[in-house]
């Protein structure tokens, strides 16, 4: 008499060990993949530079007057404050992108793939910061056809895309979790559209933060994430025009995008485990 035998199921090539080298070029890998989509779909990119234009025009010339007394005085103030904005929005994409390669089965084919578990997730997420330089080049493009000026140095400037870049690296965790939790891509956008923004609109990126304003706003605004991220992006564009003490904005900025981080990557990776 025999026993009838069954061979447990091979786990799956995706899941395996790889070496930090084989990692490295799996992820640029998948990052280029995401970017070379983008020519598949130019509506992406239009997206990424239209919007952003447009943005620009409409605060600068419509609202400018209004708020700055001009337009040049107010291209200090909105030119900063939009790249920021816009930079944070951009995270949102990433969740968005995420969710759609999911529902499109496109992360369980990967995972037939000899390649680091992580490797799409952080693919996904190097493709969206490169899409972001594109979009804060062509945001300083227009505001310098326009009259906006780097009042500091090249290296201040540099130094502020750092500082947007290492806070919205830390923010998307958010965003991340979101695309991974919720089942429908249309809902990242709108859960993206409620948090992005209050958080933006209660922030001095537009306007400064007003004395006669009531308390509870101008408390609301002065303990904004988004506030002091503006602050030190501004400081360091246009210094001492609305800029505030800049190590001071960057230091909290930075704070508050590791404490989310700290929060949303242990929820983003449970989602990715349960997910994928």
């Amino acid at each position: 008499m025999t026993t009838a035998t069954h061979a447990a199921p091979a786990p799956l090539a995706g899941g395996r060990r790889v070496s930090p080298g084989t990692a490295a070029r799996n992820v640029a890998t998948l990052a280029w993949r995401n970017l070379v989509q983008i020519k598949h779909n130019p509506m992406e990119l239009i997206d990424l530079s239209i919007q952003p234009i447009m943005f620009v025009l409409l605060f600068a010339y419509v609202f400018g007057p209004a708020i700055g007394g001009t337009v040049e005085g107010y291209l200090p103030v909105v030119i900063p404050g939009i790249i920021a904005q816009n930079a944070l929005f951009a995270t949102m994409t990433t969740g968005f992108g995420l969710n759609v390669d999911i529902t499109k089965g496109v992360f369980d084919r990967l995972r037939s793939l000899p390649i680091a578990r992580i490797a799409p997730l952080t693919g996904r997420m190097l493709a969206d910061t490169v899409k972001q330089v594109w979009s804060m080049a062509v945001l300083l493009a227009v505001g310098f056809a326009i009259g906006f000026r780097i009042e500091t140095s090249p290296l201040h400037l540099l130094a502020a895309l750092a500082v947007l870049l290492a806070f919205t690296t830390l923010f998307a965790w958010a965003a991340v979790f979101i695309g991974l939790a919720v089942g429908e891509p249309e809902k990242v956008q709108i859960f993206g559209f409620t948090i992005i923004f209050p958080i933006t609109f209660l922030s001095s990126a537009f306007v400064p933060i007003s004395p006669q304003a009531p308390e509870v706003l101008q408390f609301v605004m002065r303990n904004n994430p988004m506030t002091h991220l503006v602050e030190a992006v501004r400081g360091l564009m246009v210094g001492g025009q609305g800029g505030g003490p800049v190590l001071e904005h960057t230091v909290i900025a930075l704070g508050w995008g590791v404490l989310i981080a700290a929060i949303f990557i242990p929820l983003a990776m449970r989602a990715f485990r349960r997910r994928v």
